[in-house]
This record gives structure tokens, sequence and C-alpha cells, in this order.
């Protein structure tokens, strides 16, 4: 995968990123989330690099970047120090300024990243999620449900570290075919770099990290920003899928995002959570369409 990208190990305050970089123009960031790594990129990022500078990375405890240990507050996996870590990157690069891309995870990081540092991002792209204090407010049983895992992951005293732990290969096969999409759509190179990541303890005490700073700090700070009324300013995209759980559970999820970002547009695309693995031509098409822009 990815031929032509060129590999990095990026020093941040705080952790080691895995970087790749390719193609030729504007620059682009490309985030991966739960429980992937940049892999996630594989079928759109080379139809990207033929219009830009494709950047694509794993947040801080996923894939290859380092894996430093949590701490009581969970700051060391708030959304705001990854969002510190992708400036750090890009700054590094020679990038100043940049176009921003986001699924899952990676969509709340970018989501913090253009509020933290709004002079970075020209353009951001926000995949199959809505507001992480949106979720927290609107859970009922359907929902619940549909993400229990936020509910399973953020226990304390390593229960699900403990747990994934016995048999990681089954849990995130779980959890690959359980969004929307089926677990056959993954390229068996990157279910391999996937299988690699989770079989590593390290690697899902930082994933558990990741969502007990969501229950916790990033609400935090999401809070002050409604209060200050910080929003999104600049031109943005929200794309989800008809399967997903954002698909299936809110009845106007672009019309969520406007509350947040009020530039937003978007539409639903042909397929589950996984929208760059499920739908590559699509998502390549409508990011190219976006911030071609």
């Amino acid at each position: 995968m990815f031929e032509g990208f060129t590999r990095h190990r990026i020093a941040t305050d705080g952790a080691e990123i895995h970087t790749l970089v390719g193609g030729e123009g504007p620059p682009l960031l490309l985030l991966h989330g739960f429980p992937q790594c940049h892999a996630l990129w594989n079928r759109v990022a080379p139809r990207l690099a033929e219009r830009f500078t494709v950047v694509l990375t794993d947040l801080r405890g996923y894939g290859q970047s380092s894996k430093p240990p949590g701490d009581s507050a969970h700051e060391t996996y708030c959304k705001r120090a990854n969002a510190r870590d992708q400036v750090a990157v890009m700054a590094a690069l020679g990038f100043d300024r940049f176009r921003l891309a986001g699924h899952d995870r990676g969509a709340r990081v970018a989501h913090r990243l253009v509020l933290d540092h709004p002079d970075r991002v020209e353009r951001v792209a926000f995949l199959d999620v809505v507001p992480t204090l949106e979720v927290f407010a609107r859970i009922d049983q359907r929902m619940a449900t549909a993400y229990y895992h936020w509910f399973f992951l953020i226990q304390p005293n390593n229960l699900a570290e403990r747990l994934i732990g016995s048999d990681p290969d089954f849990y995130l096969g779980q959890v690959l075919g359980s969004i929307g999409s089926s677990a056959d759509i993954f390229e068996p190179e990157a279910m391999e770099a996937y299988r690699a990541a989770f079989r590593d303890p390290a690697t899902v005490h930082a994933m558990c990290e990741d969502y007990r700073a969501a229950a916790s700090i990033d609400l935090e700070h999401d809070r002050e920003d409604r209060a200050a009324g910080r929003k999104v300013e600049g031109p943005a995209l929200f794309l989800w899928g008809r399967n997903s759980a954002v698909g299936r559970l809110y009845d106007d999820p672009l019309g969520i995002w406007r509350g947040y970002a009020p530039a937003i547009g978007g539409h639903v695309m042909p397929a589950g959570h996984f929208i760059p693995e499920e739908a590559p031509e699509e998502t390549a098409r409508a990011l190219l369409d976006f911030f071609s822009g």
C-alpha cells in the first residue's frame, strides 16, 4: 500500500508520530479513527495524491506511533494533545496551513484542531461522526446499544484492556464488522496492519484512554467552546454512511453539525461506518471536489 509515499517519524510534545507523505500540490492531512491506523486511507490517498501533497499519520497511541502511558486526568490522550501533535507534524514538514480530513476519532481530533488552531486549517472534512457533546447529550437505548464500546472502553482499572487482551483479534473483528460495514471490505494488508497494532497491549490501553478522554476532559474543552461561542468558521464538509450508526440513529446529522460549523455542507454516502474503505471512489470524489474549491 501507499507506493511512492515516504515514511517519517516526527517527534512532538509527548509523542512520536508515524507519518507518510506522498503526492504533489497543496498539503492535505488525513486522520484515521478507532480501531485503525493510516491504512484506513489505502484506497483513497493515492487518488488524492494526484492533486495534493497527502500527509497520513497514526494518531498517538495508534498504529506505529508511540504509545505514552495514560494519566489519571486523561490529558495525554485528549483531543487537544492529539491536535497539537498534528500541527507539529505539519510544521515539521514545512506546512503552516493545510487542508484537513478526519474519520471517526480522527474527525474528533480534526474538530478540536480547527477550534484550537483556526489559522492553520483552510478547509476541513468530518467523516461519520457528530460532535462528542451531541453523542452524550442524545443517548438513548438504541444509541447505547450501537455505541456500547463508548461505555465499555472508558471503564476504570484496566477492565477493557484485560478483556480485549484475552483475544484481541476477535474483538477487532467484532468492531470492524459491527458498525454498518461488512468485515469483508478491508484490504488484507490493511487488516494485517490493524491486527498487528491491536495485538500490542499498549495500543489497546491508548485506545481506551482516547475514549476515557472523550468522556471527561474532552467534554470540558467542548463545553468551554460552546459557552464562549467558538465554532468552525471556515468551509467544512460532512460525509456520513447511510448504514452507519450516524445514518441510522440521527434524523438530521448535517443539521446537528450546522450548530457547530455554520458553513458546513455534505451528504450521505453509500456505505456503513468505514466510508473510505467501503466507498473509496465516492469518498475520493467528494474530497477532491471539496478540497479543490
